[in-house]
């Protein structure tokens, strides 16, 4: 190879034409493997060293690795500050989010605690704040409040009114909670010790806002009861949303008045405090801890002003001081939830990694997505013992950490709840709910953006939303991933196909469709998939090949079975017609002896009546015989020029496929590509291979792809490698000379 002389912004390359089998010696293709054997990789997993025992430890406990390099002069201000306004968040967010589980509080605050503690050792992003979450809360609370119903624990009261037991009912849900948390983090173990972490691609950025969207408008609904003083009956299943939802309308005239001026009052207060920091976040030093203060001021004004008493407000209730031994959860119930646990699994990991991933990418630095799913479910699985349910991690608590200059997980050693008697209203928990659900809701200008940049996004986003919608969480995620994989399904069975040109000047070679320089060369068809050939699309591959290149395979084939039939046929009458010349010579010449044949002795298809003179039929041969060869003449002549016409007409030699997309081959695409060169060379149309990739060209050796009929020198390194190769080929019978001068002499 040369390199010549050229102006800025162009190069010029001497080369040879090179085919696979010249590639692999001027480029020393070699046959070793570079890569270990499976015997070589079971002693490495074997193996017990020093090293290696401390890679592992370090890989599994990430804060041995980081925590020794910490440094307290750059870090800890920042850690800090960062640490307490998490923490403050923490409070009102813990216990909001439990009501959302329907479990009391404190498993809040318990969740917002033993979890973090847990990430901090184990875990590998430096700026997700974890602890309860809106989504996963109503999860948890679907799974509660279907097994433990207020119906399983309603008790007669003194004037013979029935009322729920509420002890009993929420002892009985904290113990499903648990079980749910420990058999949801054992599932993320588990995945994650299989090296599963992968599995989140398959979650993609649309499925996920459409999801959490969806769950905000759950959240929301779940929650008008608290703010408007109403008890609507609970419904399950698909289109329990909407039920819900017509049920709180009707009892609307039932709403009780204080509970609703709480209720916009706190709104209120929240939704304007949350503007003013969003409007001067850069010049704040801390953002306002609004949630902590209206709980609070709320906390306050009910004891003092009576609220409870005179106006019947429900409130939250004395929470407990301290912190509880660790239980056991039932195992029993573990059969009655492995959906919902692998539901929950799935959409905390892929909430908690999403996040973790961009703030990652944003300062520099990896997350380990298989660490991240053992962190999580060891987050779970410890946090269920002590009376924590499911967590993930928080875009506003992340945010807030991050904008308040937390920079190591050290910040989580600084988030301390604290425990004690708090009776403020429900409906203010409700509110905070709510404001904190903006995020959410701000999604839905996904919609107009994925219409302008890609609709198949759009699709996958509302088909998410109405399934959830409609059908539940654990429900609507089962729709939402299978039909976001059927859009990757067809998106691989309906490729784009299009046939290249070259630029003039150039080695280029681009869709004749989008660019009006690309100028197709004559006789050669450049054909290229946008996407892999399968199993899936190798008939749709070849359909539109023949459609592109204007050559039908089965109309050529037929017409050519058709002339060989008549061809054969025609040299049937063409060997009868001369063997009954012969016999006429033999005649005339016997007769010109004065010899009379008999007619069995002329003719043995007659049968015997008689001797006939054949002197007398001098034109029969002629008659019978010559009139119906000529007729089958003219025909074959006919079928001849109407198959050269059909094969000229495309005026098509050649025809190049681009298989640089193709990652991988299967038998069928083994298959059809052997058919391909077969059908087209039947019919006189060369077959060339161009820009195969190294790993597909050994699947092709191994398959036993090439042979005579497809030798290797039929496969080149790039499309203007076989297109030179085919002009040289063919230069002495056409006039057809390739430009390629401007910028790269080949």
């Amino acid at each position: 190879m040369e390199y010549g002389d050229s102006s800025p912004g162009e190069y010029v390359v001497r080369r040879e034409v090179l085919d696979e089998s010249r590639l692999d010696v001027v480029a020393q293709k070699g046959t070793w493997s570079i890569k270990p054997t499976v015997g070589d990789r079971v002693k490495e997993m074997l193996r017990c060293s020093a090293p290696r025992l401390k890679d592992v430890l370090l890989a599994r406990i990430p804060v041995l690795a980081w925590l020794p390099k910490y440094s307290f002069r750059e870090n800890i201000i920042g850690d800090v500050i960062s640490g307490c306004s998490v923490g403050i968040m923490h409070l009102p967010q813990g216990m909001a989010y439990a009501l959302l589980a329907s479990l009391r509080p404190v498993l809040g605050l318990y969740s917002s605690f033993y979890p973090v503690l847990v990430y901090f050792i184990f875990g590998t992003s430096r700026h997700i704040s974890l602890g309860t979450f809106a989504v996963i809360s109503i999860m948890v609370g679907s799974v509660t409040e279907r097994l433990a119903p207020d119906s399983n624990f309603m008790v007669n009261g003194t004037n013979g009114t029935e009322s729920v037991n509420i002890a009993a009912r929420d002892s009985s849900r904290t113990q499903i909670a648990c079980s749910l948390t420990v058999l949801t983090g054992i599932f993320q173990i588990l995945l994650g010790v299989v090296r599963f972490g992968f599995m989140v691609t398959y979650l993609s950025e649309p499925l996920i806002r459409g999801y959490t969207t969806a769950s905000a408008c759950h959240v929301c609904v779940s929650q008008l009861k608290y703010l408007f003083g109403v008890k609507p009956a609970r419904f399950d299943g698909p289109l329990s949303l909407i039920y819900t939802l017509v049920e709180i309308c009707r009892l609307l005239p039932q709403t009780r008045v204080p509970e609703l001026v709480v209720s916009v009052v706190a709104l209120s207060v929240l939704i304007v405090a949350k503007e003013i920091n969003d409007c001067y976040r850069q010049k704040l030093p801390l953002p306002i801890p609004i949630e902590l203060i209206v709980i609070v001021a709320a906390t306050i004004i009910t004891y003092f002003c009576g609220l409870r008493s005179e106006y019947f407000i429900d409130v939250v209730g004395e929470i407990p001081s301290g912190l509880k031994p660790p239980r056991a959860p039932d195992t029993t119930l573990f059969s009655k939830m492995i959906g919902d646990a692998f539901a929950v699994a799935i959409v905390g990991y892929a909430i908690n990694i999403s996040l973790g991933k961009t703030f990652a990418l944003k300062h520099g630095y990896k997350v380990d997505s298989n660490q991240e799913l053992v962190a999580s479910g060891l987050c779970n699985t410890i946090g269920g013992f002590f009376r924590c349910y499911a967590v993930t991690s928080s875009l506003s608590r992340s945010l807030v950490q991050e904008s308040t200059g937390g920079k190591t997980q050290v910040r989580n050693k600084f988030i301390n709840p604290a425990l004690g008697c708090c009776a403020f209203p429900q409906a203010v928990l409700s509110t905070i709910v709510f404001v904190n659900l903006k995020g959410m809701f701000k999604q839905f200008i996904d919609v107009p953006m994925l219409w302008r940049t890609n609709k198949v996004d759009l699709l996958v986003w509302l088909v998410t939303f109405v399934s959830t919608i409609l059908l539940n969480l654990d429900m609507g995620l089962a729709v939402s991933v299978s039909f976001s994989m059927l859009t990757v399904l067809f998106k691989t069975q309906l490729p784009s196909y299009s046939i290249l040109g070259n630029v003039p000047g150039t080695d280029l070679y681009l869709d004749t469709e989008a660019y009006r320089e690309a100028k197709e060369i004559p006789g050669i068809k450049i054909f290229r998939s946008s996407a892999t050939i399968n199993f899936t699309n190798a008939e749709s591959y070849l359909e539109s090949l023949q459609e592109k290149s204007g050559i039908d395979i089965g109309k050529l084939q037929t017409e050519k079975k058709k002339r060989e039939a008549l061809q054969k046929r025609n040299q049937k009458k063409e060997k009868k017609r001369e063997k009954d010349e012969a016999k006429k010579n033999v005649w005339m010449k016997n007769s010109q002896n004065g010899v009379v044949l008999s007619m069995t002795d002329a003719d043995p298809n007659f049968p015997d009546k008689g001797q006939v003179n054949w002197a007398y039929h001098p034109d029969r041969v002629t008659l019978d015989s010559d009139s119906n060869t000529y007729e089958e003449i003219t025909t074959v002549s006919h079928q001849d020029e109407l198959g050269k016409h059909s094969n000229c007409r495309s005026g098509t030699h050649s025809i190049i496929l681009d298989v640089s997309m193709i990652s991988s081959l299967d038998t069928v695409t083994v298959k059809t590509l052997k058919n391909i060169f077969r059908d087209f060379g039947e019919v006189g149309v060369a077959i060339y291979l161009a820009g195969c990739q190294a790993c597909v060209v050994e699947q092709m050796e191994r398959a036993n792809f090439f042979s005579d009929s497809i030798p290797k020198s039929w496969l080149f390194v790039s499309v203007h490698d076989a297109v030179l190769r085919v002009l040289q080929t063919l230069q002495p019978e056409t006039d057809v000379m390739l430009d390629s001068s401007c910028n790269t002499h080949m």
